[in-house]
């Protein structure tokens, strides 16, 4: 069987609202619902996360809205942090990072992906990357398909098959969230992409892609150097962030 056939109705689905967990990281997909325009909450939300959203288009509001809390689920979940305490914020080149008390959290690494229909987030002790593509959007992906793909990656995806055009775009864009680095430059090219099922890519990355729905959902890490290269995590590793200690700092920083 070729790599195309194989990878066609290959990704595994996922569970839209439950968190599923892979290779150390987190990662949360669900259905966008309501109005497509919101506006600035009054609750639920930090007063800096407020001034971020309050500085958006009416129409980005929603989706930023949708993706944060999912992020702030996560970090609440990973840290034993009420979600009132955490924020997710956006750095200067507009990727989030995640604050617990008042107190950023730099071994929590986050990643947030929308679509006019789905939204998720991910969580890793690691640099990760998550992207959602509609099947829907093939015909798009298609008319930029040289700009991130090589001749070669074209041939394994096959330009026929709208899920494994969607799942290979989810999975470029995904990692160059990882690498931090922009997708309308040449990084979609530098990422070598070696197979779908399962999803392999070039460098020191890890891959899945799961069928949410009508899209699909890429996750990356990229492993930094010195992190258990070629050996599974440790036990007990995951998300591993000493919430406790976190915790007390979080403490005294609000008796201050």
């Amino acid at each position: 069987m070729s790599p195309v056939d194989a990878a066609a109705g290959a990704f595994p689905s996922i569970v839209p609202g439950s968190v599923r967990r892979w290779g150390g990281a987190a990662v949360l997909v669900a259905r966008r619902t309501g109005p497509r325009e919101a506006p600035v909450p009054s609750s639920g939300l930090s007063p800096a996360e407020r001034r971020v959203v309050g500085a958006l288009p009416a129409r980005r509001r929603a989706e930023w809205l949708a993706g944060r809390l999912l992020a702030k689920r996560l970090v609440g979940e990973a840290m034993a942090a009420p979600e009132r305490e955490v924020e997710v914020l956006p750095r200067d080149d507009g990727s989030p990072y995640a604050v617990v008390g008042g107190i950023p959290v730099p071994a929590l690494h986050v990643s947030i992906s929308h679509t006019g229909r789905h939204v998720a987030a991910a969580l890793a002790p690691e640099p990760v990357g998550v992207d959602l593509c509609e099947t829907g959007s093939a015909d798009a992906v298609r008319r930029v398909a040289e700009h991130a793909f090589s001749p070669g990656e074209l041939t394994l995806i096959g330009a026929d098959r709208a899920e494994a055009l969607a799942g290979a775009w989810a999975l470029k864009e995904a990692a160059v969230k990882a690498d931090r680095s922009s997708v309308f430059g040449s990084a979609p090219r530098a990422v070598a992409l070696l197979g779908l099922a399962p999803p392999r890519l070039g460098g020191r990355r890890r891959a899945m892609v799961w069928r949410a729905g009508g899209a699909l959902l890429a996750l990356v890490l990229a492993r930094p150097r010195g992190h258990c290269v070629g050996a599974p995590c440790p036990a007990g590793s995951c998300l591993s962030v000493e919430p406790l200690a976190v915790r007390g700092a979080v403490g005294h920083r609000q008796s201050n």
